[in-house]
């Protein structure tokens, strides 16, 4: 009996570890509106210091967050880092994906630094 299980568990764990849904390097949805924000946030933070830059190829999905108004509803948080001069900014936007569009639903900027 114990063979049996196994004969027909270890070829049905070995496919779904195979399968392209649980990849890992899975491109965020909003992931160039994300970049476009984080880069308009840090400029409006830093006003307008030409030293601001946003890493593009950091940009990484964070858990989904309900929206407080229905809590059915999920918004897609997505984490970018900046620079300005020596400064580094940690952006968390919030984007509620519908029908192929990304509206943003929020914003957050916070400067990382040891006080």
């Amino acid at each position: 009996m114990k063979h049996t299980i196994s004969r027909l568990f270890v070829p049905v764990l070995l496919a779904a570890l195979a399968s392209p849904a649980l990849a890992t390097d899975k491109t965020p949805a909003c992931k160039d509106e994300a970049v476009a924000q984080a880069r308009k946030l840090l400029a409006f933070h830093s006003d307008g210091d030409d030293r601001a830059e946003v890493d593009a190829s950091s940009v990484k999905a964070l858990p989904a967050r309900a929206n407080p108004a229905n809590r059915k509803q999920r918004f897609e948080v997505l984490e970018v880092m900046g620079f300005v001069y020596k400064g580094e900014y940690r952006m968390r936007l919030s984007y509620y994906t519908q029908g192929g569009q990304c509206v943003l639903m929020g914003q957050e900027i916070l400067h990382l630094a040891q006080l």
